[in-house]
């Protein structure tokens, strides 16, 4: 028989910590211990935190790199059906496909397409947006747009263990553990 009853799924662990060098000291024992899926929050840019969490590199100049490409391509793609197929002009005896002439607009699609792709990108590759993340169940953690730091081990972490994880980021000098619901 299905119940529908809540299945309290976890989504992590989460620490509190009272200064950025904690928090970024904390993050080095637990990436040093094995940890893989961890973010970090606080009330202001820590570089070193990101640095340390965010080991792993983005696809993101790729794509930027392609749509500036793909701009480039359609750029000198227009012009020359405009001036070669479409609306050919024999003006002065000059080629229809003079390249030099297509190097302006060529030039303003590639930094469109890339600027667009750099945006769109970063928009979707950051999942965004995102109205609801389960660290909101949290109570404390209002208190990151203001003065506290924390640190989040996810479920997802193949060394995840809720017991053992919580223990482990006590010993880090957290100063709250709590657990995070879906």
């Amino acid at each position: 028989m299905h119940t529908n009853e809540p299945t309290n799924r976890r989504h992590g662990v989460m620490a509190e910590f009272e200064s950025a060098q904690a928090v970024v000291d904390a993050a080095r024992k637990v990436m040093a211990h094995g940890f893989t899926k961890v973010e970090g929050y606080s009330p202001v840019p820590i570089e070193e935190l990101n640095d340390i969490i965010h080991q792993t590199r983005t696809v993101l100049p790729k794509l930027v790199l392609a749509g500036g490409l793909t701009g480039m391509a359609t750029g000198f793609a227009l012009q020359y059906w405009a001036s070669v197929i479409e609306y050919p002009m024999n003006i002065g005896g000059r080629p229809q496909a003079s390249w030099i002439t297509f190097i302006i607009p060529s030039y303003e699609l590639t930094i469109l397409f890339a600027a667009l792709t750099a945006a769109i990108g970063m928009i979707v590759l950051n999942g965004l947006p995102q109205p609801y993340h389960p660290v909101f169940n949290v109570d404390r953690f209002a208190m990151a747009s203001s003065d506290k730091f924390f640190l989040v081990v996810e479920s997802a972490d193949p060394k995840f263990d809720q017991a053992g994880t919580s223990e482990f980021l006590r010993s880090t000098g957290a100063k709250g553990v709590y657990d995070v619901d879906e």
